[in-house]
C-alpha cells in the first residue's frame, strides 16, 4: 500500500512548502490538495479564510518536492473548461516530471459558485458534464486532435501541445454516488478515490465492481484509494475523546491499533490511504504528526 499526505492550503505557501519537503524526505508517497476558492460553509453564504489557489500551488509544489506523486482531490469539473483544464494537467505533468495525477469530481461547495458567478447546476447536470468532461480531456492528453461534440462541451480539431511527460497520464475520479459517479469511473478512470473507512470502501468497491462488469472492464485496471480523519495517539483517554466527539467520522488509535486498521483498508482493496492534516493543528504538529506516522505505523506494514 502506498501512503500519501493530504496538505491543507489555508496556511502560508512557506509553511505548505515545509510541510510537503519533510513529507518527501520522511519516505511518504505522494501528495494530494483539494480544489476550493473559500472555505465551506454548508450553504451558500460565505466567510473569509485564507484558500490557496489549488492549480498554481501545486505547480510550484511540484517543482521543489522531486519525487512523490502530485495531485488534486479532487478538481471541481465546473470551475474550469475541459480544454483548458487538459493543458493545465499537461504542463504540471511537465513540471513535476511525469508525477501528476488528475483527480476530478463533479463539484459540491455551493457557496463558491455563487459568490464567483459559477453555474451550479443540478446534481445530475454536474455528472453528464463531469462524464463529457473526462472523454474531452483523455483525448486531448492522447490524440493529436480532438473533435467532440456533447451536450454541453463542443471541441472542434482542438490540438494539445506540448503533451504531458506520462504517456498516459492518470485521471482519477473522486465520489461515492453509487448509480452514477461510480459508473463514470468504471467506464473512464484510471484511480478512483472516496472518502470513508474500511466498510465504505468495501461496500462501495464491491459496486464498482458490478460497473466494471456491465461496461466490460477489469475492475484491477483501477487504482483506489481513501482517505479519513485519523488521530493516533497512545493515550486512551485522548482516543476516547476523538472517538466521542468525532461521531463516527474520525478514526483514533494508538499506532498498533491503526496498523490493525489499515490491513482492514487492504483488505478492502485500497491501494493507497491517504492522510489528511485538517486536525493536528499547528505546522510544527503536523510535521510531529506525520513523523509519528512513518516511524510507528507506516514503518509496521511497508
Amino acid at each position: 500500500m502506498k501512503f500519501s499526505i493530504w496538505p491543507h492550503l489555508s496556511g502560508t505557501f512557506e509553511d505548505l512548502t515545509k510541510v510537503c519537503t519533510s513529507a518527501e524526505k520522511l519516505g511518504w508517497d505522494g501528495l494530494w490538495i483539494a480544489d476550493h476558492f473559500m472555505p465551506n460553509t454548508g450553504d451558500d453564504t460565505t466567510v473569509s479564510g485564507a484558500t490557496a489557489e489549488a492549480w498554481t500551488t501545486l505547480a510550484a509544489i511540484a517543482s521543489v518536492v522531486p519525487r512523490m506523486r502530485v495531485g488534486t482531490l479532487v478538481t471541481g469539473n465546473t470551475y474550469r473548461n475541459p480544454a483548458v483544464l487538459a493543458k493545465m494537467a499537461a504542463q504540471v505533468d511537465i513540471i513535476s516530471k511525469g508525477r501528476l495525477v488528475l483527480g476530478l469530481g463533479a463539484g459540491w461547495q455551493i457557496n463558491e459558485h455563487g459568490a464567483y458567478g459559477i453555474d451550479f447546476h443540478t446534481v445530475g447536470g454536474r455528472l453528464r458534464r463531469l462524464e463529457e468532461s473526462v472523454q474531452i480531456i483523455r483525448s486531448l492528453l492522447d490524440n493529436d486532435r480532438t473533435d467532440f461534440f456533447g451536450r454541453y462541451y463542443e471541441i472542434k480539431d482542438a490540438p494539445l501541445e506540448p503533451k504531458p511527460i506520462q504517456e498516459h497520464l492518470p485521471i482519477l475520479i473522486g465520489g461515492g454516488g453509487e448509480k452514477v459517479t461510480l459508473r463514470i469511473t468504471a467506464e473512464h478512470a484510471d484511480e478512483w478515490n472516496v472518502w470513508g473507512s474500511p466498510s465504505v470502501l468495501e461496500a462501495k468497491g464491491k459496486i464498482l465492481e458490478t460497473h466494471c462488469e456491465s461496461v466490460g472492464r477489469d475492475p484491477h485496471e483501477i487504482t483506489r484509494s481513501a482517505q479519513a480523519l485519523f488521530v493516533v495517539s497512545k493515550d486512551k483517554a485522548t482516543i476516547t475523546a476523538a472517538r466521542e466527539s468525532g461521531g463516527g467520522r474520525v478514526l483514533a488509535g494508538t499506532p498498533d491499533e491503526i496498523v490493525e486498521i489499515i490491513g482492514q483498508y487492504e483488505a478492502a482493496g485500497v491501494d493507497e490511504l491517504i492522510i489528511p492534516n485538517f486536525n493536528m493543528g499547528s505546522t510544527d504538529q503536523v510535521l510531529e504528526t506525520y513523523n509519528l506516522w512513518m516511524d510507528d505505523i507506516i514503518s509496521q506494514v511497508k
